[in-house]
């Protein structure tokens, strides 16, 4: 335990900043999908992140690039440490969230399959058609749906 929190301690504060906020919303994001389901959660997390102008400089592929990453590293660490076992969904719509407050576009991509007669779903972030939060090719076994999610003419910041 000593050994995590040094080195969360070493982290840049914008990276415990990212990760005290994935810590706190998750366990939100999943009572709003439970309570109001997830058209209703998106659209108050799309409220929620109105998008800064962060990445609007010089440089801004590089820079957010490393922003991009430092979100989905932080996202995957407060939920495997945080309160609870979030989904895919939940820890997607919570990276989209973040993906979006710092002015770069994605959309959540939620995709589903039968194995063995049984019915399976999963969700990932995309941006310019790359997945984001999926360390393998593990999303192209699903079918995915047609539209991703927000639709396009909500996105625009």
């Amino acid at each position: 335990m000593w050994e995590q929190v040094q080195r969360f301690r070493a982290l840049a504060p914008e990276a415990r900043n990212i990760f005290f906020r994935a810590a706190v919303l998750l366990p939100a994001i999943s009572f709003s999908l439970r309570l109001r389901g997830f058209g209703a959660t998106q659209q108050s997390l799309q409220n929620l992140s109105v998008p800064s102008n962060a990445g609007k400089y010089p440089g801004e592929d590089v820079a957010n690039g490393d922003r991009v990453e430092m979100a989905v590293r932080m996202v995957n660490a407060a939920a495997r440490y945080g309160w609870g076992r979030p989904t895919c969904l939940e820890k997607s719509l919570m990276l989209w969230s973040l993906l979006r407050r710092q002015g770069t576009a994605s959309s959540v991509r939620i995709g589903a399959r039968k194995v063995d007669g049984k019915f399976e779903a999963h969700a990932w972030v995309e941006r310019d058609g790359v997945a984001l939060n999926e360390p393998g090719d593990e999303h192209r076994h699903y079918a995915t749906f047609d539209a991703a999610f927000p639709l396009q003419s909500s996105e625009s910041p």
